[in-house]
């Protein structure tokens, strides 16, 4: 189902692509003035899918080193043990390999998962959540980390953040090029407006273009709550998120580039909701409950 999304998706945008291009009149204009938009299309899916796709395979390493996760190789505590167990109990019951089992060093309540692919990945909690959670939330907030694993998050999340960013490469020049020659009057190649202005766009566009990927996360929370109020039970995920909700004063000491992965990400008000990677906790315990009346 991913590889078809894949395809589709960027079917779909070289069909958006070329329609509101000729549409636009621009696709002449650039053909006038030499510049091949099709390549530059080609161009732009390379260098925007190969970023996304590198972060991919270099996920687990990348996430062991910036949170300082320990893998446990050999359960040395009971609690280690029962974290092992769980872990696969859980991933059974979703259909998915074995994840690696790790805990990092934290005093905030979160967890994360990441991988290349649902059968090779990572699952990781924090000292303070094992500390101060008691065993039903644990095993609720590892089903939600498993839902991630299961519903391919970090392959789609890729992808999309792939298409974003051939959008962004893509437009960013081609506005580059209009300006330089409609403003700057620059007819032979391109000049310092080009580079001044592109780079300038692609800003512009990569922070509005990453509106999308902070929406897309926010969608697939819901369902990784859904996942484990599956595995685990509503009540004990709606007890999970409440206890995050009591804790959410806690400041985030999870590196940047991973509290999207995580359970528990604090909550912005205004136009900064719409960069938010995580939907509010009282939204996802309030979805929970919907969800177990309508059963």
């Amino acid at each position: 189902m991913r590889i078809l999304l894949f395809f589709a998706t960027n079917i779909a945008v070289l069909l958006v692509a070329s329609v509101t291009l000729q549409l636009l009149g621009v696709d002449s204009y650039l053909q006038q003035s030499g510049i091949n938009y099709q390549s530059l299309l080609i161009f732009s899916a390379v260098f925007g899918f190969a970023g996304s796709f590198i972060s991919l395979l270099m996920s687990k390493t990348l996430a062991k080193w910036s949170t300082k996760a320990q893998v446990i190789e050999n359960p040395r505590t009971p609690a280690e043990r029962w974290l092992v167990d769980t872990v696969a109990e859980l991933s059974k019951k979703a259909g998915i390999d074995m994840p690696e089992v790790a805990i990092f060093p934290a005093s905030q309540s979160n967890a994360f998962a990441t991988g290349w692919s649902k059968n090779a990945s990572l699952v990781a909690v924090s000292e303070g959540l094992l500390t101060r959670f008691d065993k039903e939330e644990i095993k609720a907030v590892l089903g939600h980390e498993i839902g991630h694993v299961a519903n391919g998050d970090m392959v789609t999340l890729a992808l999309v953040q792939g298409v974003v960013n051939t959008f962004v490469i893509f437009a960013s020049r081609v506005v580059g090029s209009i300006v330089d020659r409609v403003i700057f009057k620059n007819d032979n190649g391109h000049g310092i407006g080009f580079f001044v202005v592109s780079m300038i766009a692609q800003v512009v566009f990569g922070i509005l273009a990453s509106t999308i990927v902070c929406w897309f996360s926010r969608r697939r929370e819901f369902r990784a709550d859904e996942a484990g109020a599956k595995l685990a039970g509503t009540s004990a995920m709606i007890a999970a998120l409440a206890r995050l909700k009591a804790e959410s004063g806690v400041p985030d000491q999870m590196p940047e580039n991973l509290q999207a992965f995580g359970i528990n990400k604090g909550a912005r008000q205004g136009f900064s909701a719409l960069f938010m990677t995580h939907p509010p906790l009282e939204e996802r315990i309030e979805a929970l409950r919907r969800a177990a009346q309508a059963k």
